[in-house]
């Protein structure tokens, strides 16, 4: 039950109920409503917030709550756009947002209008408390990024740079979630990630009248190349953000574990270490390699014709640091030499991650929960971090969550029955203003 004498930013989980009833699924997005709503609630504050779109029904809002002018600025952003419910069993209807066994459940609970709720109700009680950061504090509500920004930060950062201009680090999405990993508990903080390198490769073979069996022509090219994308892993990498995060786990353990765990490092031994952990070895695998996933076939166009070309779209993954040079070279290992690659997207992501306000961020997680130990991530996909590193800007994945053991925070982002504890939102709530009321250089 929400105190409805409480003021707005002491109720986080009523503004992350409120979010999650405006239906912002992307496509088609339609989040104009939802952050009008938000723009309400800055402008009651005394806020001046500034809508910024590249497209009316899907506007950006970009606030500032000024500071001493002793740091640079520290942005904080979010978005409010969500994944499809299509063909999902729902227990509870996705856009209600009802209560149900002390959490809230919606399609965002998760990703990520919860870490929209944390961020404006901090943002907001910096306001009602007159609390002075050592810089100026951005709080920017974002569109489409759960498609490819276009609408949202890829044309912030493309077309308005201006606006962020001396901005060294931000505080955005994938992290500060706890996870349990033997008998450990630990709070990743997203310090890097992988990037996109979509591709599409082109098989050309002969055409002909099908009742004809044609042997080793597109179709037999296709299949030969899925066969060994299947079977075959790309080179193994070192960088710079799984070393840390390696070496942060290894640390959690004791001898003989912490050994093991560190060969993950020895690129000889990388992939023979990653087969002994099972499932958690799974997860750790495209954090040590650049990958590629079959997504998409496109050939033939009559059931009695031989098709002469197959299109077949790519999702390939690199590592920081990587360039779409680097995966046609590793890809042509596996593939060969015949098959036409062409880059679709790509966005480029620096090696090395600025640890900088890492610390500080630690030492709130610390203290909010003492049994928890922070970590760097590497994540193997993609956020809207992938766009304001190229303004210089260093994003921290930091919406905290304290989640219980039996709560598999990664299984329910996307899925059916996305929920969230109420306990989580207060805890990130607490946690966010901490990192706004620390902020410094």
């Amino acid at each position: 039950m929400h105190n409805e004498n409480a003021k707005i930013y002491e109720r986080p989980v009523q503004i992350l109920q409120d979010l999650i009833r405006f239906d912002t699924t992307n496509p088609p997005g339609n989040e104009g409503k939802c952050v009008a709503y938000i723009y309400d609630l800055l402008k009651e504050a005394g806020f001046q917030p500034n809508v910024l779109a590249k497209q009316a029904n899907r506007p950006n809002l970009l606030t500032r709550y000024k500071g001493r002018g002793e740091a640079p600025p520290l942005l904080l952003y979010s978005h409010v756009d969500v994944v499809t419910t299509a063909n999902q069993k729902w227990t509870y209807p996705p856009f209600e947002a009802r209560i149900v066994d002390g959490q809230v459940w919606g399609r965002g609970a998760i990703d990520m209008k919860s870490g929209v709720a944390m961020m404006l109700a901090a943002f907001l009680r910096a306001k009602e408390e007159k609390l002075e950061p050592a810089g100026d504090i951005l709080f920017l509500v974002l569109s489409d990024e759960e498609a490819l920004g276009v609408y949202g930060a890829k044309f912030l950062v493309e077309e308005l740079p201006e606006q962020f201009e001396g901005v060294r680090y931000a505080l955005g999405e994938f992290g500060g979630a706890t996870i349990y990993m033997a008998g450990r508990k630990c709070y990743p903080i997203q310090v890097s990630e992988k990037q996109t390198c979509w591709m599409k490769a082109t098989i050309q073979g002969a055409a002909g009248h099908a009742s004809k069996p044609a042997r080793g022509e597109a179709m037999a090219k296709l299949g030969e190349m899925l066969r060994r994308l299947d079977r075959s892993r790309l080179p193994v990498h070192i960088t710079p953000a799984a070393r840390l995060m390696v070496q942060s786990l290894a640390s959690m353990f004791p001898f003989p574990q912490n050994l093991v765990l560190s060969q993950i490092l020895n690129p000889v031994l990388t992939d023979r270490i990653l087969g002994l952990l099972g499932s958690v070895g799974e997860n750790l695998e495209p954090l040590f390699h650049n990958t590629v996933s079959a997504t998409i076939v496109h050939g033939g166009e009559k059931i009695n014709v031989i098709p002469s070309e197959i299109e077949v779209h790519l999702d390939g993954r690199l590592l920081p640091g990587f360039t779409p040079e680097d995966m046609f070279a590793e890809l042509r290992t596996v593939i060969g030499d015949e098959i036409e690659l062409e880059v679709l997207n790509h966005d480029p992501m620096d090696a090395e991650p600025d640890m900088g306000y890492f610390d500080t961020l630690g030492e709130i997680l610390r203290e909010a929960d003492p049994g928890g130990i922070p970590i760097p991530l590497l994540l193997p996909a993609v956020t809207d971090a992938r766009f304001f590193t190229q303004l210089g800007i260093q994003t921290y994945g930091f919406t905290p969550m304290k989640l219980p053991k039996d709560f598999d925070f990664f299984a329910l982002a996307h899925a059916a029955d996305e929920r969230i504890p109420v306990e989580a939102v207060e805890f990130g709530t607490r946690a966010m203003y901490e990192a706004i009321k620390r902020y410094k250089v």
